[in-house]
């Protein structure tokens, strides 16, 4: 495979800030704001279910005891963020999570120039295109899809959650992150995936997704299917996204690996330069 050109090589040796890699089990965020804390995963769980849910029901799934559930339950009603029907006292998300994400829903957004990225790689190569954006630093959520018709169709959505060091999007976080290895060690043990690579198989990938600027999984996150990703580098080194595009195994060979990969880390420098200090001073 042909290495990057130089301006990706440059990216590669930005100074980055040191963080801590936590695993998807990891509450220590719990033990600063544990009111925080469960008033978030209240309002990932209305999220997920399709029905409205009761105060015992949302208690039980969470572990919380009722009084602090239902607690919590009336502060996020007062704030509009959550809904209650006054007849069943069943609870939904309310139109004033939108407020929360107003500015991530505003025409400037940074997701304006996402769409049209990944929209291209999919009308290029035919297949699912997706970006990704690390969160609490130990997921990936979708934040953005483009599917055609004849792409494959896994069960992704806007929303959707993985762990951090998952798959080619993980082999990316690993390569340009700033963790240390007994980090990736601890992170890479709890992945679940269809066809493990052991640790140091593992490692020689990442250290070939560093050298040639983006990620590849031949299904070993999920069997069968190919997965390539490259990651969106801000000025300092960090990763605000990666552009994933995943297909059937064949497919992906009929395109070639190294075509697919190198489209996607041209646009995800293409990006990057929305990080710019010259597109920052235009924007502001």
């Amino acid at each position: 495979m042909k290495r990057p050109a130089e301006d990706s090589e440059h990216r590669h040796t930005a100074p980055r800030e040191r963080t801590l890699l936590l695993t998807p089990g990891d509450d220590r965020a719990a033990q600063h704001a544990p009111a925080v804390t469960r008033a978030i995963k209240i309002l990932r769980l209305l999220a997920k279910s399709d029905v409205p849910l009761g105060g015992g029901a949302i208690a039980r799934t969470l572990g919380l005891v009722p009084s602090t559930c239902l607690h919590i339950l009336r502060a996020l009603v007062d704030e509009g963020i959550v809904a209650v029907n006054p007849e069943t006292k069943h609870y939904t998300l309310d139109a004033g999570i939108l407020t929360l994400a107003g500015s991530l829903l505003q025409e400037e957004s940074f997701y304006r120039v996402l769409q049209p990225a990944i929209d291209r790689i999919a009308r290029t190569f035919d297949m699912t295109t997706i970006a990704l954006q690390p969160l609490a630093r130990k997921h990936l959520v979708v934040v953005a899809i483009s599917r055609t018709e004849r792409a494959l169709r896994l069960h992704v959505d806007i929303g959707s959650r993985f762990p951090l060091l998952i798959s080619a999007s993980g082999r990316c976080v690993a390569a340009f992150g700033s963790y240390s290895l007994p980090e990736l060690e601890r992170a890479f043990a709890a992945l679940r995936w269809d066809e493990a690579p052991s640790f140091n198989t593992w490692k020689r990938q990442v250290e070939e997704t560093r050298r040639q600027g983006y990620g590849v999984d031949v299904g070993n996150y999920i069997n069968g299917v190919t997965i390539i990703a490259a990651p969106v580098l801000d000025p300092a080194g960090r990763i605000p996204h990666i552009l994933v595009a995943l297909g059937i195994g064949e497919q992906i060979e009929r395109i070639g690996i190294s075509t697919l990969g190198e489209a996607l880390r041209e646009a995800a420098t293409d990006i990057s330069q929305h990080f710019s200090p010259r597109q920052e001073e235009e924007r502001s």
